[in-house]
């Protein structure tokens, strides 16, 4: 049996790093000339170390702040245009995102650290945070923004109200800092609550027909997936996927597959140079009449994790789902009675699978090969509050963030006011961020670690 590893921060916290932050958000930035590494003309791969910085959205007012994760200090603090806000991060983690789906807004927060190709080596560059003057205001309903391999596809879902559609908007590290007027993606002539996935020169996206009825609220969800070629400055439809995926939600991709939830199952598209082959695996009984609306994936993982919720707030039930052998498994670790899940991710490097839930565990699994297949188990829990999970403030929880360049994953906690840093190989808190405000989100920013990808 998995040996369960729960620590109490009150047991850390005489050697645990405490910073407590300060300025009000009126804070003004002044951005400095960037710090550059010194270039000697040798490919030797140095470059800036740095655990990398936090990005904190408030959850009493309308503002972000930026912290230093090396020694905690508060960078800078920035007032938003706007009270209703998400929180993300670009493509290349340089840039946080905040999203205002309401009034159709995207702005973006330069971290100030980033790392540029300069052919022979990769040269690290290190400043104070700003806000960027790049701002996407062009589509409806910003809702699904989608990271793969350097790209980003925003999801705008239209408006059914006020006539307008639904598009897809693709763009890297380089249009926000070049602030690209015109990117390319996909308009399309109805509304709908979609989902885009970048691949190299294709974008995978939804399609829905126009007599499709809503069956997620008042959400219009698709049931089919085209596949889109970029050339010529633009995506062009080439090949819309034989299969259908009713009540289409949720996407995710590993190196070979793409993978989309269905009420029926989950809609695999996998890829044969430029064109895609499509296949169903259909939902086993543990999720029964649940739809997978939820899919993790990750490109050293051969495995997805799917989520189907519950009815009425009942429990999900997590599978995997293996598309080599189209087939799905439910984890033998399920969420514990009584907790619910507020934020799934895979570890920078693929090996884990976080659940944080909302009694305040981090709950880490790993997978393990058994008779020819990949089994996911848990190896280990964390416990990162000390607090009364029912005081939680109203309309607030727990959430999640995770390191790009090593084995940790942050963990923001809105009674407590701070953010723990968990080491995801030793199942230990091993630093504590103090706020002085709850965080509703929060995102890693910084260089990650390179990997190659070829699609």
């Amino acid at each position: 049996m998995t040996k369960l590893f729960k620590l109490k921060l009150i047991a850390l916290a005489i050697s645990s790093t405490l910073i407590t932050a300060c300025g009000d958000a009126e804070t003004n930035i002044v951005e400095k000339d960037p710090i550059e590494v010194p270039d000697d003309g040798h490919d030797h791969g140095d470059g800036i170390e740095s655990l990398g910085r936090l990005a904190v959205l408030a959850g009493n007012s309308n503002s972000a702040s930026i912290f230093d994760l090396d020694d905690n200090d508060l960078l800078g603090e920035f007032t938003l245009t706007y009270d209703t806000n998400t929180l993300s991060v670009s493509p290349s983690y340089r840039y946080a995102l905040i999203a205002s789906r309401g009034q159709d807004y995207i702005s973006f927060i330069d971290s100030g650290l980033w790392s540029e190709d300069h052919g022979d080596h990769q040269h690290d560059y290190k400043q104070d945070p700003a806000f960027s003057d790049y701002e996407l205001t062009n589509g409806s309903r910003p809702t699904h923004l989608v990271n793969h391999d350097g790209k980003l596809a925003i999801f705008y879902d239209g408006n059914a109200d006020s006539g307008t559609t639904a598009s897809v908007a693709v763009l890297t590290d380089n249009d926000i800092t070049s602030a690209t007027d015109t990117l390319p993606g996909i308009s399309y002539d109805i509304n709908m609550h979609g989902v885009a996935e970048p691949r190299g020169d294709h974008l995978l996206a939804t399609i829905r027909r126009d007599d499709a009825d809503s069956t997620s609220g008042n959400k219009v969800l698709p049931d089919r997936v085209g596949v889109y070629h970029f050339h010529d400055g633009e995506y062009e439809l080439e090949q819309t996927l034989e299969l259908t995926c009713p009540d289409l939600h949720g996407a995710a991709q590993n190196h070979d597959y793409v993978a989309f939830g269905c009420s029926d199952g989950v809609l695999l598209a996998h890829q044969h140079d430029d064109e895609y082959e499509a296949a169903k695996v259909v939902n086993i009984d543990a999720v029964g009449d649940l739809r997978i609306g939820r899919i993790y994936g990750h490109e050293a993982s051969e495995t997805f994790i799917g989520v189907a919720s519950g009815h009425g707030g009942g429990p999900a039930v997590i599978v995997s789902i293996n598309p080599a052998e189209a087939e799905m498994e439910e984890l033998e670790w399920q969420l514990a009675d009584g907790a619910s899940a507020v934020s799934y991710s895979f570890s920078a490097n693929g090996e884990h699978f976080l659940v944080l839930d909302s009694l305040g565990f981090l709950n880490v699994l790993e997978a393990h090969a058994h008779d020819g297949h990949t089994h996911w188990e848990l190896a280990g829990q964390v416990d990162i509050t000390d607090e009364d999970v029912t005081t939680m403030p109203e309309g607030m929880k727990f959430s999640m963030t995770v390191a790009q360049n090593g084995q940790f994953a942050y963990v923001a906690d809105p009674i407590a006011q701070h953010v723990v840093q968990v080491h995801l190989e030793d199942l230990e808190i091993e630093g504590e961020l103090e706020l002085t405000f709850p965080p509703a989100a929060i995102t890693w920013l910084g260089i990650a670690q390179e990997e190659e990808h070829s699609h």
